[in-house]
């Protein structure tokens, strides 16, 4: 077993701390990475904190990884030594199923295995990226671009492929206009991703607060959710709205804004149910989904867009002393835009 570093939840009440776990020996087509930086996602507090159903503690979380490939399986093809990699949210998955084998093991029928508090191939608990470093399947290890900055990259693994998984699928594009609701981690980047596929792009955000950066970003519009006007202003107006947010929205507010065949997708996961009127779907025929995340080819393909167009996340590096303090900030919505963990000081 190799030992590593890591911060670790107890309890659904208490501070994260700082704590020593082992991951699995190298097997033929595994790669141990030495973690440089791990992202804090609004999902690692939602599952520390039980808001997503009871888990098993200690459980270390992080599913926004990059680092360096450290050590190689004597069968791995993939990846080398000294390869920069990230890890998003998942390290395996059943390979079996229609899902699997048609290269969405995202959706994998028997549930893929998650970067943490899932059950691994060894029956222990997967833990995941605020760590000092991990064992990963090769087949689920990402190669980083040298282009994208490496303390930036992190968030990518799952804001980035969350949002830009539904852009893609929804034809975000010329000619199309896109909503992103929200302008925090995931938001920010679908305003960025929607902007460089050629959508016409605006922002909702409860306030004007973000409006210069969501312009800066790549959007063409700003609106206050708070202003009922709005919802007037721009009735029957968006083909493809991205909700971000991860609390209970009004739907039936944000539905009227679509237009005929226009799709809602929530990548935000509050816990609690968001209604739905059927009335207010029949209306422009139209549609409420969701995403989950992305294949491993899709989130392969996000990471060579996003360096071909030189989009990265806006970051706020912090030592892992202060995670804690991030989470409070996180549920305030006091950062821009995404808190990074230098995971050199674990």
């Amino acid at each position: 077993m190799t030992t590593a570093r890591a911060y670790a939840a107890t309890s659904a009440t208490d501070p994260l701390v700082h704590t020593t776990i082992e991951r699995r020996d190298v097997g033929p087509h595994d790669v141990l990475i030495d973690i440089a930086y791990a992202g804090v996602c609004h999902s690692d507090i939602h599952t520390v904190r039980g808001e997503w159903g009871p888990i098993a503690y200690p459980q270390v979380v992080g599913h926004e990884i990059v680092g360096t490939v450290a050590e190689v399986g004597a069968e791995v093809t993939r990846h080398k030594v000294g390869d920069r990699v990230g890890v998003g949210c998942m390290v395996n998955s059943c390979r079996e199923c229609e899902n699997c084998l048609a290269g969405m093991e995202n959706y994998c029928l028997n549930g893929n295995t998650g970067t943490y508090t899932a059950v691994d191939r060894d029956g222990s608990i997967t833990q995941g990226g605020y760590s000092t470093a991990i064992v990963v399947v090769e087949d689920f290890v990402l190669s980083v671009p040298e282009s994208i900055p490496y303390e930036a990259a992190a968030p990518l693994l799952c804001a980035g492929i969350t949002t830009y998984s539904p852009l893609a699928h929804w034809n975000a594009g010329p000619g199309r206009k896109v909503a992103v609701v929200g302008m925090g981690g995931l938001g920010h980047m679908g305003v960025k991703i929607a902007a460089a596929m050629g959508a016409e792009v605006t922002v909702l955000s409860q306030s004007l607060n973000k409006q210069d950066d969501g312009l800066r970003f790549g959007a063409e519009h700003y609106y206050a959710t708070s202003d009922a006007e709005t919802f007037k202003k721009l009735a029957n107006t968006f083909d493809l709205i991205i909700n971000t947010v991860s609390a209970p929205v009004d739907m039936q507010q944000y539905l009227s804004l679509l237009r005929l065949d226009g799709t809602i997708v929530n990548v935000g996961a509050p816990p609690e149910p968001l209604p739905v009127s059927v009335f207010a779907l029949m209306g422009n025929r139209r549609s409420f989904a969701s995403s989950g995340i992305g294949s491993i080819a899709e989130t392969q393909e996000m990471l060579d867009f996003c360096a071909e167009h030189n989009i990265a996340p806006e970051v706020e590096l912090i030592d892992a002393a202060e995670i804690n303090t991030a989470y409070e900030r996180v549920l305030k919505s006091d950062v821009r835009y995404r808190f990074v963990i230098d995971a050199a000081t674990i």
